[in-house]
């Protein structure tokens, strides 16, 4: 039970709850007396959860989720909580990706603006936003970080690759006249976190599916931070954290005040899910960031 609340975002109690008022519980059993969740069951509450995203009553969500699934005798075999995912953007192999990156980074050196723009949008059209971000754009500015850290002559060409990504995720995010989500996903950097563009990356990717996101690359104060939450109203907040000195746990219990259906995730290098509230879901990467949020908001591609 455990393991299913902290995919879906509730606390156990939650779960033995719906069990108990509306027959959402677990339906295997096991050798002894414990009860198993299946696949049906896991797939019925994330159903009614995102009927609750949507603003239904419990009640309504819990009717919903049983006229959409029906309970049946057998259930199929126990699910396991995993990231749903789809087929990887990228070729197969590296030779694409590689030779972008080197074409990407010959530009920057050569502080060619308009080679870096273009070189940039060759990324995101021929590998899309996330694997042109993992596989040519984040490689290249760590490289070329690593390479003035601590000096002066050299680190403009950081700047200028910097300020040209922050222009192309930008771009290839699109305006949404009717996203698929009723309720925005709110993406946010923790206070003082100085690796703002992974969040871009990640407002881009899920603007191609059609995921709407309030996007604030700024790190926020706490406080604010709260308040924006307060009166968004958003149906996800994800928190992205590439240092661990900055990923306070604290700040999710600051967000989720006034019992606010929001689901919450944790992403970045940052958090130490040890550390994290049972409600908060660990996201490792934005690619499995991406695929998450679109699951649990509105249940698969389209």
């Amino acid at each position: 039970m455990a393991s299913v609340a902290r995919r879906l975002g509730v606390a156990p109690s939650t779960l033995r709850t719906w069990d108990r008022r509306y027959g959402l519980g677990p339906s295997r059993h096991t050798d002894g007396r414990h009860r198993r969740y299946g696949t049906s069951d896991i797939g019925r509450l994330e159903m009614m959860q995102r009927a609750l995203l949507r603003g239904a009553s419990t009640a309504e969500a819990a009717r919903y989720a049983l006229e959409q699934m029906p309970r049946v005798e057998t259930e199929p075999a126990p699910l396991e909580p995993v990231l749903a995912t789809r087929p990887s953007q990228a070729p197969d192999d590296g030779e694409v990706p590689s030779r972008l990156a080197r074409r990407l980074s010959t530009a920057a050196l050569a502080m060619d603006v308009g080679a870096v723009q273009r070189m940039l949008l060759d990324a995101i059209n021929e590998l899309g936003v996330l694997s042109a971000w993992s596989g040519v754009i984040d490689p290249v500015l760590t490289a070329l970080g690593a390479r003035w850290r601590g000096v002066h002559a050299g680190a403009e060409v950081e700047y200028l690759l910097a300020e040209c990504v922050y222009g192309a995720l930008v771009r290839a995010t699109p305006v949404l006249a009717e996203p698929r989500n009723q309720r925005p996903v709110l993406l946010a950097c923790v206070p003082d976190e100085r690796d703002t563009m992974p969040v871009y990356a990640l407002a881009a990717a899920l603007a191609g599916r059609r995921i709407g996101a309030q996007l604030f690359g700024v790190p926020l104060p706490a406080e604010v931070l709260a308040v924006t939450v307060r009166r968004s109203a958003p149906a996800a907040v994800v928190l992205w954290a590439h240092r661990r000195t900055v990923a306070d746990p604290r700040l999710f219990a600051r967000v989720s005040r006034d019992r606010q259906r929001s689901r919450l995730f944790a992403c970045g290098p940052g958090w130490d899910v040890a550390e994290l509230p049972a409600k908060v879901e660990l996201l490792p990467d934005l690619s499995a960031a991406a695929d998450r949020v679109e699951h649990v908001l509105v249940g698969g591609s389209r």
